[in-house]
């Protein structure tokens, strides 16, 4: 089957919403290739965050109405919660995309891979409120957006996030199937050599996390790159 053929769904990072990925959507149908984007901010208001996500996505391919084989590429903190998601659609799922993201820890939490900044951002917490990503994750990430209208739109959609959804186990759901990875920045280096190590086809650009925002086209490309990678591997 080629690649063509598998509608590429765009999943957010529970810190940002479905603004973030639009350019990506658009450079990927602008190369041909059938591309949808979720939202799913309104799952992440209240705990357990993790379980009201996975019903969220399920409800949101389901309003849909795909049809055909998909690939699910996740941003960033929407890493983790891929192989759960691909759960909710059994044989539907070609394809798990790692976009400058995090990997799965199946059954362990945030807190417990990451205990030193897990205790600075509970300090920094309001009302059982993590801040908006914007605000935690270092360096203004929203800087090299030029485009003052889209940076703008990506600021308000930014969540507050239950801190508890730090605290909860990820989805113990494990993927065997192919998968890919794709990194953008420093931050992500280390994933993207661990997929590496697990066989998976993997491409990368030195940018940043962002850069499916201010550099789509060329991310695009590498999605597409990865997407035909394992496509190959897997014998499609």
């Amino acid at each position: 089957m080629p690649v063509s053929a598998v509608t590429a769904v765009l999943v957010h990072s529970p810190y940002l919403g479905p603004a973030s990925l639009r350019p990506l959507a658009d450079a990927l149908a602008a190369l041909g290739h059938p591309t949808v984007v979720l939202d799913l901010r309104p799952s992440v208001s209240a705990a357990p965050v993790h379980q009201r996500l996975i019903g969220a996505f399920a409800d949101a391919l389901s309003d849909a109405a795909l049809t055909g084989p998909i690939a699910l590429v996740g941003h960033g903190a929407a890493g983790p919660l891929l192989p759960a998601f691909a759960d909710e659609l059994e044989d539907d799922v070609r394809c798990l995309l790692y976009l400058d993201a995090d990997l799965p820890t199946p059954g362990q939490s945030w807190r417990e891979c990451n205990p030193a900044p897990y205790a600075e951002l509970r300090g920094r917490s309001r009302d059982g409120l993590l801040p908006r990503w914007p605000e935690w994750s270092g360096s203004d990430p929203l800087a090299p957006i030029a485009d003052a209208d889209l940076r703008a739109e990506i600021a308000e959609e930014a969540p507050e996030v239950p801190l508890v959804f730090l605290k909860e186990d990820r989805p113990s759901v494990r993927w065997t199937g192919a998968a890919g990875y794709v990194h953008l920045s420093a931050e992500h280096r280390s994933d993207a050599d661990t997929a590496r190590d697990l066989g998976w086809p993997v491409r990368g650009v030195d940018l940043h996390h962002l850069a499916v925002a201010t550099d789509a086209e060329p991310v695009a490309t590498l999605v597409l790159e990865v997407l035909l990678g394992s496509q190959a591997a897997t014998g499609g």
